[in-house]
């Protein structure tokens, strides 16, 4: 199929999209251990501008929230002046662009925080395996702290002052991290929240959390700026989702009631369901949709045509090709990441791919 469906504009919310080309969130670990994002960051996101809109990696709404080395925050002022910069850089390139916004739970370590903070889940059930850290390379995760009903809420608060925070480093929008095993997914799954209160237990109980978040960021900057990513069924980070279908048509249409900008969908890469995500998304969730998950220009172009979404995110191919659009539109060929240095310090692997040759 033609990628012509990819550059024909939309709009999400109040954010105007040139084209259905989104950037999907990035982790990429160029911040400093105090969680302000890299100066060259600017240039990084600057030369991907040209997608309809560049979300940026998931940054943590406070020290608790941080999870790994080097991520960047969006909660103390001189994070937000660094965000302030990019953004900047990527309004004058002319993209839009939201911030996700994240809390690790317990894929986290006590190595990788600016400030000391509890390690908290769910339940304490910690992640099996490792991750890394600058101080002592790779240990296992910390055990979890299991939240105090009462500490919910200053987290959903946490949540709203951190989308605060990223309206006034001048992004378009927020986008919460519902998906990847990370803590609102902690909440939704089976194997991580055990809880006994009104978080845990029910269908209904397990989507508290997220969508009180939800609630609260939407009540602080609007909903029409306000996006959300999802990934059903998927395995990362170690999570089970038992009732996945189930689950997720519950909230899907919980969601549906916010009047978000959008819904973004990743499929799963790790692992197999019996339903499509995707599919699923369409039936229950009514405002914009971005798919997402191993799509190459042909099938994004064929799932826009069939109105199934209405953009589609690309994630290792932002990495190494910063002109992907034109690349897509020119079905040129695409230069391939190195997997090296996508967690590394500095620029190589970062700011260094080349554009085609005019």
């Amino acid at each position: 199929m033609s990628a012509t469906p990819l550059f024909t504009p939309t709009r999400l919310g109040t954010i105007d999209l040139k084209n259905r080309i989104v950037m999907a969130p990035l982790t990429r670990s160029r911040a400093t251990a105090m969680g302000i994002p890299a100066p060259f960051a600017a240039k990084y996101y600057a030369q991907r501008a040209s997608a309809g809109l560049v979300v940026a990696e998931m940054t943590q709404i406070s020290f608790e929230a941080m999870g790994y080395a080097r991520t960047p925050g969006i909660h103390t002022d001189e994070q937000i002046a660094g965000w302030s910069t990019i953004t900047d850089a990527v309004h004058k390139a002319g993209g839009k662009f939201v911030l996700q916004l994240g809390h690790a739970g317990r894929i986290a370590s006590k190595h990788n925080r600016g400030v000391g903070a509890d390690v908290v889940a769910p339940s304490a059930v910690p992640a099996p395996g490792q991750m890394w850290t600058d101080q002592k390379q790779m240990v296992e995760h910390d055990l979890p702290r299991a939240l105090e009903t009462a500490e919910i809420p200053r987290i959903a608060d946490d949540y709203a002052n951190a989308a605060a925070n990223a309206i006034r480093a001048g992004f378009d929008g927020v986008e919460l991290h519902s998906a990847n095993g990370y803590l609102p997914h902690q909440f939704l799954s089976t194997n991580v929240n055990h809880r006994t209160d009104r978080y845990g237990g029910s269908t209904e109980n397990r989507m508290r959390m997220p969508l009180e978040v939800v609630g609260a960021i939407t009540a602080r900057i609007g909903a029409g700026r306000v996006g959300i990513r999802v990934s059903p069924g998927h395995a990362f980070n170690s999570i089970e989702e038992a009732d996945a279908e189930t689950l997720y048509t519950h909230y899907f249409k919980a969601l549906d009631a916010f009047g978000l900008a959008y819904l973004h969908v990743m499929r799963p890469f790790m692992n197999k369901v019996d339903f499509d995500p995707i599919a699923l998304a369409r039936r229950h969730f009514t405002g914009p949709i971005i798919a997402a998950g191993g799509y190459d220009a042909a099938s994004a172009a064929s799932v826009i045509a069939s109105s199934s979404a209405d953009a589609v995110a690309f994630g290792k191919a932002f990495i190494a090709n910063p002109d992907l659009v034109a690349r897509t539109r020119a079905s040129a060929d695409l230069n391939e990441p190195d997997e090296a240095t996508f967690y590394t310090p500095g620029e190589s692997g970062y700011t260094d791919y080349q554009p085609m040759a005019a």
